[in-house]
């Protein structure tokens, strides 16, 4: 299979027979584990300062399920939620798997890295030698990796983890390394943005990334293009409260201003989205999100205009977007 073939089958992925992907990669995996031409792709997958719900996500992958991607796409070096091993057995595990491959295994980072406190308001590990901050883990694993990957938007751009008042002095992933980072962005991810990058990066490399580094393939257009309410819009007829058919814009909605492709590709097996559901895109898949989108429910000109808490026009600052407050690479901040 071309990798032009292979995007395709991805961005059309709900439209095509339920085990489209799982038909066209696994096979394809299986072919080079038979040839000796790099097998599964090794995974080392860390969490940091997030409220685990993008794993909770990809537990809802479909066509390949979660098993298949274990067994059949990904070789799982270490994850602190799918792996049996704990304490000492788990940090050699991280250990291990750092020295035997260099340069070989994909990183993935879900959640933002806290700066705070020296980097201590998240611990990935205890080692002899002291804490194994979530900005030590990032920057030391981060060095040593083919691909890093950020799971959803506390990784790639901060997210909530990183709103106002921001009190942790958390960091998007590439805030505090060197190099590309591959943003696969939404609050939580939906599990085929995730699954189909990794099988990019398994059997064809690197994909193309916007200028936010999201592979072009899942955020290349807006969700307002084509959402299923666009012609009400366009007819300027909006929904007066929640509950109603018409167009969100009047209720919040961050549609026009949000790469995703949720309202096609749809959440739980392809089933529904926000706005099918009733309620607003409300942008979390945004460099700005949450604190771009918020009110929710106050339309997207006005959210700019309107002071969030403890602000007044005099102290005002714009919405946190990635890189602001960044020169060069950020680090923990000295003290205790």
């Amino acid at each position: 299979m071309r990798r032009a073939e292979f995007e395709r089958l991805c961005r059309n992925w709900p439209f095509e027979k339920g085990d489209a992907l799982t038909g066209a990669v696994l096979p394809l995996v299986r072919g080079r584990l038979a040839g000796q031409r790099g097998g599964k792709l090794p995974v080392i997958w860390i969490e940091t300062c997030d409220s685990g719900d993008n794993n909770i996500s990809f537990l809802n992958t479909a066509a390949p399920y979660a098993d298949q991607v274990f067994s059949g796409m990904i070789d799982l070096l270490y994850s602190n939620t799918f792996m049996a091993a704990q304490g000492r057995d788990a940090l050699w595990l991280l250990q291990d798997a750092h020295e035997r491959r260099k340069q070989r295994y994909t990183l993935v980072v879900e959640g933002a890295i806290p700066l705070g406190g020296r980097g201590r308001f998240a611990v990935i590990a205890w080692t002899p030698a002291g804490p194994l901050t979530a900005y030590d883990a990032v920057r030391w694993l981060g060095s040593a990796a083919e691909y890093v990957v950020a799971l959803g938007t506390c990784a790639a751009f901060g997210g909530p983890s990183a709103a106002r008042p921001n009190p942790t002095g958390c960091a998007a992933v590439s805030e505090v390394i060197d190099g590309t980072v591959i943003n696969v962005s939404g609050c939580p991810v939906n599990p085929d943005w995730f699954v189909g990058t990794l099988a990019h990066l398994l059997l064809y490399g690197m994909p193309e990334l916007d200028e936010r580094g999201r592979p072009v393939m899942f955020y290349g257009s807006t969700v307002h293009r084509h959402c299923q309410r666009r012609s009400y819009f366009d007819q300027k007829v909006f929904a007066q409260r929640l509950g109603d058919r018409e167009c969100l814009f009047s209720l919040g909605c961050a549609g026009p201003k949000t790469y995703a492709d949720c309202p096609y590709r749809l959440w739980v097996d392809h089933v529904s989205w926000p706005v099918k559901a009733n309620t607003p895109c409300i942008g979390c898949t945004n460099p700005d999100f949450p604190d771009g989108s918020t009110p929710f429910f106050t339309p997207l000109p006005e959210k700019a205009r309107l002071p969030q808490k403890g602000e007044t026009a005099e102290n005002r600052k714009p919405p946190r977007v990635l890189g602001d407050a960044a020169r060069g690479r950020a680090s923990p901040e000295p003290g205790s």
